[in-house]
């Protein structure tokens, strides 16, 4: 005897975990299985595609890409990066379950392409070769509803952070309950801009940080409805999007190692080749920093982001910044300094790019790189005779410009596995010849969708 469908028990959706890889342009990708199935996964974990690393942000594959449709991978998920937010503003959503991983090869090794692997043994050099440990934190803008016309507050306001109240308080319950350690939810300068800015931590968590922050902003928005972006420029004429990455380095004891009360802007011996090394190799870092056309519309003077390779104390223009520290109720100024890398956007890898500045910083320090391109002026108030004396450079104009200083780049190009980049040179290249007959404001419209 058969039951009637009124005898039949409900069926419940199945709960779903992700194991997730974030790819040379910044996209987080992955696979899905029943969560009760996880152990199954823990070791081995799922299959991936070559390939899948060569996609642009258009979603095309890269003509020229080093694997085609061949080869097989792993992602084997690393446990302790799961993030679980079981609810949010839409009470039928499904909660997100996430576990950022590595890819490896299908026995188990290394894959060469991997960003995620690249910051862990960059990471390691610098505990191996330096004695160093690596703490950062990603600052993010967006802009939040930005379609709605009647989404116009002032700056900084309190109506515009009233505005948007109901989704930051779940956005910060939401990082909150993912171990995200958020800080504070801000309105911006730009029309329905946004920061939101989370606690530093040491090695890969924070590039993975900054994926959840991104991840778990834009799922937040869309249970409430809400349009998002992250892209660097929604109008060709409007204020920028970026992320700063804070960085600062400890000895295996814990202590600080990038202050010194004897010099004037704090920045110790260390710091100065750290920082030197960075600047050297800034118009290099902007291929990965700033990877797409649309990020020279935000590289400009006066846009409160970056035009030029030098370090300044608590200046916006600079590059590389040096920020403020306090001593309001005895707080110690040595474990606040960190230098704040500006020229970085929401198009990038984070996990590519920590990597890359890493690199550029520990050359500095390997060769004891003197610190000479400092200003704490904007520099292009000075005139060129001065910036050359100075050794300061204008960063690159587009993202072919960067590219070509990446290549020029010896001792930082060779630092890279030859096969991410090739990938990477691959992508860029699609991706250039996708855009290239796009004017600035269709830039603005294509990679508002795409970020």
């Amino acid at each position: 005897m058969s039951l009637s469908s009124a005898d039949k028990t409900p069926i419940a959706p199945t709960a779903l975990t992700t194991i997730v890889t974030t790819d040379l342009i910044g996209v987080t990708r992955g696979r899905s299985f029943p969560s009760d199935e996880l152990e199954s996964y823990r070791v081995a974990g799922c299959g991936w595609v070559p390939a899948n690393s060569a996609l642009t942000p258009q979603d095309v594959v890269a003509s020229d890409n080093p694997w085609g449709s061949c080869g097989d991978l792993r992602l084997i998920p690393d446990m302790g990066s799961r993030v679980r937010v079981p609810n949010g503003p839409d009470a039928n959503a499904p909660g997100l379950d996430f576990i950022h991983s590595d890819i490896c090869e299908t026995d188990g090794q290394p894959w060469s392409a991997c960003p995620r692997t690249l910051l862990r043994n960059e990471i390691q050099r610098y505990r191996d070769e330096l004695g160093l440990e690596v703490t950062a934190a990603f600052e993010h803008e967006f802009n939040l509803g930005y379609l709605d016309p009647a989404n116009s507050h002032h700056a900084f306001s309190l109506a515009a952070q009233h505005h948007a109240a109901s989704f930051g308080g779940w956005l910060l319950s939401a990082l909150k309950a993912a171990g995200v350690e958020p800080e504070m939810f801000l309105p911006e300068y730009g029309k329905a801009q946004y920061e939101i800015t989370c606690r530093p931590i040491q090695g890969v968590a924070a590039a993975d940080r900054a994926v959840n922050v991104r991840e778990i902003t834009r799922e937040i928005a869309r249970q409430m409805g809400l349009d998002i972006s992250f892209s660097p420029k929604l109008q060709p004429d409007g204020v920028s999007n970026g992320v700063h990455l804070h960085i600062s380095l400890q000895d295996q004891a814990g202590h600080p190692v990038m202050y010194s009360p004897e010099q004037d802007n704090g920045l110790s011996t260390l710091g100065q080749h750290w920082a030197a090394g960075v600047l050297k190799y800034l118009p290099a870092l902007c291929a990965f920093s700033a990877p797409t056309p649309i990020s020279y519309l935000r590289l400009k003077p006066h846009h409160w982001s970056a035009s030029y390779a030098n370090l300044g104390q608590r200046n916006r223009e600079a590059s590389l910044r040096i920020c403020p520290t306090i001593t309001i109720g005895g707080k110690s100024p040595a474990k606040q300094y960190n230098l704040e890398f500006r020229p970085l956007d929401a198009t990038s890898s984070p996990h590519l790019t920590m990597a890359t500045v890493l690199m550029a910083g520990r050359i500095g320090i390997e060769h004891k790189l003197v610190l000479d391109a400092s200003a704490d002026e904007s520099p292009d108030t000075l005139s060129e005779e001065q910036r050359q004396a100075r050794n300061i450079v204008a960063l690159p104009g587009s993202l072919s410009e960067a590219l070509a200083s990446l290549r020029d780049s010896k001792e930082l190009f060779e630092q890279l596995p030859k096969l991410l980049l090739d990938a990477y040179f691959a992508v860029k290249a699609q991706e250039l010849k996708s855009t290239q007959t796009m004017t600035p404001a269709e830039l603005c419209d294509h990679y508002a969708r795409l970020y």
